[in-house]
């Protein structure tokens, strides 16, 4: 039985202390035997983290009680090993990188669909207003070649900072319908979202929780091959194990 627990998180939150709370997470992740990446900033965190999984359970516990990390909501899977080399916890400008400092979504999220609606619309190929639904992949090309929604918007990205120049070209494109933006785990899709909404689109939402949560809850239902994770997984298939090739 696998025995490795894999955690991926984001909140996007306030932080004035981060070269503090760098040390601190570092120190109880290392002591818990934990492994992986931890990204913090002025606008949040976002990590993603292995180990054995009372070590990972405890950890975040312990991150929980800092008030402005109580409600994170890890997404988990379970593996035979640790898919991490080492640990590491950085500070950065962004916890993922868009370079437009007017998206702050610490300061108000987009609104947010669930799987089971998502997948509701897809099956009805509209929403509740019967508006047409489509899914707009945030990820890198790369990511998209290894699976995505059936039918959903690729439009090429070599990575996410090139989303806003993107979206300005197809704005029109998606005038008059309802949008998911979706991604890995959520923290792309969300800024995303945001950003469309700036744009003066008025029907945006993100899939809360992103392709992983999808998964969990609704597995390969409107999707098509695997998820492209940053560990060595590589690939995960709609039941969150490795990809067999």
């Amino acid at each position: 039985m696998s025995s490795i627990l894999n955690i991926s998180a984001y909140r996007f939150v306030a932080l004035d202390d981060c070269q503090r709370l760098r040390e601190r997470i570092h120190a109880h992740a290392s002591g818990l035997g934990l492994r992986g990446t931890v990204l913090l900033a002025e606008e949040g965190i976002n990590l993603f983290l292995a180990g054995p999984v009372q070590a990972v359970r405890d950890f975040v516990q312990w991150l929980r009680s800092d008030d402005r990390f109580a409600d994170l909501n890890p997404k988990e899977s379970l593996s035979d090993g640790v898919p991490f080399r080492r640990l590491k916890v950085k500070v950065k400008r962004e916890i993922i990188r868009m370079n437009q400092p007017t998206i702050r979504p610490h300061q108000g999220r987009a609104p947010a669909v669930d799987a089971p609606t998502l997948a509701r619309w897809l099956e009805a190929g509209h929403d509740d207003q019967g508006r047409p639904v489509v899914t707009l992949d945030t990820r890198n090309a790369f990511e998209v070649d290894h699976g995505t929604f059936d039918g959903a918007i690729d439009w090429r990205l070599a990575k996410f900072s090139d989303f806003p120049k993107a979206a300005k070209a197809h704005r029109d494109e998606l005038v008059g319908k309802t949008v998911v933006s979706f991604c890995t785990g959520g923290i792309r899709c969300e800024k995303a979202a945001l950003y469309l909404r700036e744009c003066g689109l008025e029907h945006i939402y993100q899939l809360d929780g992103g392709i992983l949560k999808y998964f969990e809850l609704m597995g390969s239902r409107h999707f098509h091959g695997g998820c492209f994770v940053f560990d060595e997984r590589q690939v995960l298939a709609a039941d969150l194990q490795p990809l067999k090739t």
